[in-house]
Parts: C-alpha cells; structure tokens; sequence
C-alpha cells in the first residue's frame, strides 16, 4: 500500500524550513488539498498566505521560524538588509526608543506586513542599500528616517554632530553619498567642513 499524497509531502519538508505553496506544487498532484491536511494535522504552519512552516521543537516546544527564513521565503530571494531601528540605539547617541518590528530593506515590497504573526516594515529605499550593517551605515540611516523616529529630531543631530568625530568620517560620507537621502546627504556634507 502506498503512502497518502499529504504524507509524501510532509516527507520532503525539513523541519524549521519555510516554504512557498509553488515550490512545493511539483511534489504533490493536489498541493493546495495536501497543505491544508499537513495544517489541519499540525505537521505545517501557515505563516503568510502561500507560505508554510514546517514547526522544529527543541526540549522547551516548538520553535518559530527564523526571521531569515521568512523573509527569504516571502520575498523569493535574499536581496535585502533586515534589522531593527532599536540598533540605533546602540550608536552613542542617546537615542533611547524601542521599536518592535523589524525594518526590511529590499527592492520588490513596500509594505507593513505580517509574517508568523511579526511585523516587518518592507521598504524599497530609491538610492539602495548595502549588503552589511555597519555603525557608519546606521548613522547615515537614522538621519534618512528621522521623521519616522519616535525621538527628538532636532537634539538627534545635534547628538550626531557631538560624536561625528568617534565614527570612520570617510564612510559615513561614502554612505551618505551613497545612500543618504538628498537632506541627508547635504547634512553630513555640512558637518565635514
């Protein structure tokens, strides 16, 4: 006797992975009937519409995915920078808010969206955007967002022109050049002379 079709599926997903209703139509005759078994059984979440967790456990329960994955998997590829604005925080500003979303750079969404019941704030910036964080990068970036920033805009300048100094100053112009916004860049430009 050969085994269900929704079994055969579950078979091929690995555990923690993260998975597109159309990567897995070639693995089953009646995909959508076998996802919505594997969900109803437990062997699969569904995280966002057309995308499936297949739940890891660890000696504590099941674990969520990872935010990678669902990213990766929502977007279709792995061409974006993914972080949080509670980073800034670490810049020596005296920024101090917390923010509980991640802010997902890329260059096919803009939206707020949520995956596995999580808030990512897709964003398509038009100057782009680098493959790796770095404390120059993020100085750069809080300067193109600091209207949607829940701190004082006017005493976060003036707390980025006290520690200009403690950055690499040729990067933070490569970046803002790069990707500042057109204030942005005439800030950073400003503070250089």
């Amino acid at each position: 006797m050969s085994m269900p079709s929704h079994q055969l599926l579950n078979a091929n997903l690995i555990p923690g992975g993260v998975y597109r209703r159309d990567e897995l139509a070639h693995l089953s005759k009646a995909v959508d009937r076998d996802l919505a078994k594997l969900v109803l059984d437990g062997n699969l979440e569904k995280v966002a519409p057309g995308t499936y967790y297949k739940p890891r456990t660890s000696k504590y329960g099941v674990l969520p995915p990872k935010d990678d994955d669902l990213v990766r998997a929502f977007l279709r590829d792995d061409q974006y920078l993914m972080f949080s604005w509670n980073v800034y925080n670490s810049l020596g500003l005296g920024l101090t808010q917390l923010y509980n979303q991640k802010v997902v750079y890329n260059f096919k969404r803009h939206a707020l969206i949520k995956l596995d019941g999580r808030k990512f704030d897709f964003r398509r910036p038009s100057r782009g955007f680098p493959k790796i964080l770095s404390r120059e990068y993020l100085l750069v970036d809080v300067v193109n967002n600091l209207k949607f920033l829940a701190e004082d805009s006017a005493a976060t300048k003036d707390a980025i022109k006290r520690q200009f100094k403690n950055f690499d100053i040729e990067q933070v112009l490569f970046f803002a050049k790069q990707y500042g916004k057109v204030s942005t860049k005439k800030f950073f430009e400003d503070l250089e002379k």
